[in-house]
């Protein structure tokens, strides 16, 4: 296939077409992230335990990487490391959280404290303590689970019947955070202002409602909660991650709710951590800027310290997932003679396979790069990142519409398992589906700002963006290439040239050429 080697005939392709899976570009329903998983540098740190805090931005593969952990590896944790793995948040779908809408908007950021803090202790309860996995660890703890469940009484959390469903948690979780302090509004005469007044003074039986602890505030009970299980721990000789992964799902984007309880949470990750006890929080990198630039941070530094890189992907890897995936297919493996061993040994040998099956140039002229690097620049955002989601989409559209080629003409023949016109057509596919399923979706403040660059030409001047955005223009250009919807050159005058990223160009209607 290609130069020098045989051309196939479209009937034989149709087959190996038919029976190839890429792969979905959506972790939650991709049955190929276990056999084709790529290690990267925050995969290492993770399974390290250096890193509570992951963050990228959306396609990056935060979820993959989470569901790989809680899915795939629990057991190798537990035999080779002496980790708990203790998951909440995963599905598409646990937007059961909305059904609680009303009483979120009501909390306060320390509210949202209180409440990880609760819903976290249910995690290592119902996972952990109750878990039928780890019972035999627990054999010689029951002294220390005892202390454990008191606390967990005395801090009214519940006990339930076999495995509470997450609205149960969450319903409880609120009710707990009420139970602890129970506030009223009061407005008096005159023009002193309204007040808070707290009704029960506090947590049950009388006890001060927080306790202090590394520069932060925490719920008392709960604090004697986190005290008690840490016995357990080591008794047992385990440690514990309590994972959460998909919160730009939970609340409304970028809302005042989803700002406090976000911020809620980066505050529960250092206070509630210990030596055995650890919060894994994944999280795309423009929510946790856009949460802990409002009105300042404190601390930051503190939960940063266990920041993971943001996850970006080299051409080189982007190469490794597209060939793992490839050739997990053991029919067009077999079919091109691909060595397993080879394959994950030798970046050469990756290469070398993937062009047995792309051609070698997607445009065939003289200045334009080889597919691997056409397609790496081409699916890149105004901000250089390029995620492994978005390539996915892009030659799982560009599969289907090689074996739609394939199927109009099955007597003819072709040179490559998926063609030139194949991937253009993948691009233009991912462009219209990025476009409007995450740049419109995602960032309706600069939405009229991104439709005014429709139908016009990719390069743009300084002069040209004044006209289109008035006087507002430098802040709404800022927005753009704050979400990736533009890059920025500039010169060494000081004036700057933009553009808008071939991921972008379809979906917009935006052709080659520039405007002055």
């Amino acid at each position: 296939m290609g130069s020098g080697r045989r051309t196939y005939s479209h009937a034989a392709l149709l087959t190996v077409l038919e029976e190839l899976d890429l792969g979905a570009s959506v972790a939650e329903q991709d049955n190929l992230l276990e056999n084709a998983r790529v290690e990267t540098s925050a995969f290492s740190e993770l399974l390290n335990d250096k890193v509570d805090l992951i963050t990228g931005t959306k396609g990056s593969g935060k979820s993959a990487l989470y569901r790989i952990v809680v899915d795939f590896l629990p057991d190798y944790l537990l035999a080779h490391r002496k980790v708990v793995v203790a998951h909440g948040v995963q599905r598409t779908g646990d937007s059961v959280f909305h059904a609680f809408t009303n009483a979120f908007d009501k909390m306060t950021e320390d509210d949202f404290v209180d409440f990880w803090c609760v819903y976290f202790v249910s995690l290592a309860r119902d996972h952990f303590v109750r878990g039928s996995r780890y019972q035999h660890d627990l054999a010689q703890c029951a002294g220390e689970v005892a202390r454990f469940n008191a606390a967990c009484r005395r801090a009214r959390i519940p006990a339930f019947e076999g495995q509470p469903s997450l609205r149960s948690v969450i319903s409880w979780a609120i009710d707990v955070v009420r139970q602890w302090s129970p506030k009223l509004k009061y407005r008096p005469p005159g023009d002193a202002g309204e007040f808070e007044v707290d009704l029960f003074g506090g947590v049950p039986e009388g006890a001060n409602s927080r306790a202090s602890k590394q520069g932060e505030s925490l719920p008392r009970y709960v604090e004697e909660v986190r005290a008690s299980l840490e016995p357990v721990l080591t008794r047992a000789d385990l440690s514990l991650w309590l994972m959460v992964d998909r919160l730009d799902e939970l609340f409304l984007r970028r809302s005042p709710t989803e700002t406090r309880a976000l911020r809620g949470l980066l505050r529960t990750l250092r206070i509630f951590t210990s030596p055995v006890i650890r919060i894994k929080v994944f999280l795309r990198d423009d929510i946790f800027a856009q949460v802990t630039k409002e009105n300042g941070f404190a601390g930051l530094t503190h939960v940063t310290a266990r920041q993971a890189d943001p996850l970006r992907w080299s051409e080189d890897q982007i190469l490794t997932m597209v060939t793992m995936r490839l050739f997990a297919n053991k029919h067009l493996a077999g079919t091109l003679g691909i060595e397993s061993a080879r394959l994950e040994a030798s970046e050469a040998y990756r290469r070398e396979a993937f062009y047995m099956v792309f051609p070698e140039k997607v445009v065939p002229r003289a200045n334009q790069s080889a597919t691997l690097r056409w397609i790496y620049n081409h699916a890149k955002d105004g901000n250089g990142v390029v995620t492994p989601r978005d390539v996915i989409l892009l030659l799982t559209r560009a599969k289907q519409h090689q074996f739609d080629i394939c199927s109009a003409d099955s007597s003819g023949r072709s040179d490559y398992v998926i063609g030139p016109a194949a991937i253009r057509y993948g691009l233009a596919e991912l462009s219209q589906t990025k476009t409007e399923k995450y740049l419109l979706a995602e960032f309706p403040a600069i939405r009229d700002a991104i439709d005014k660059l429709r139908g016009g030409k990719a390069e743009l001047s300084e002069r040209h963006l004044q006209g289109l955005f008035g006087v507002a223009w430098k802040a709404t250009t800022e927005e753009l290439i704050s979400a990736g919807v533009l890059a920025v050159e500039r010169a060494g005058d000081g004036t700057a040239s933009y553009k808008i990223p071939f991921v972008y160009r379809a979906g917009l209607g935006v052709t080659q050429g520039t405007v002055r």
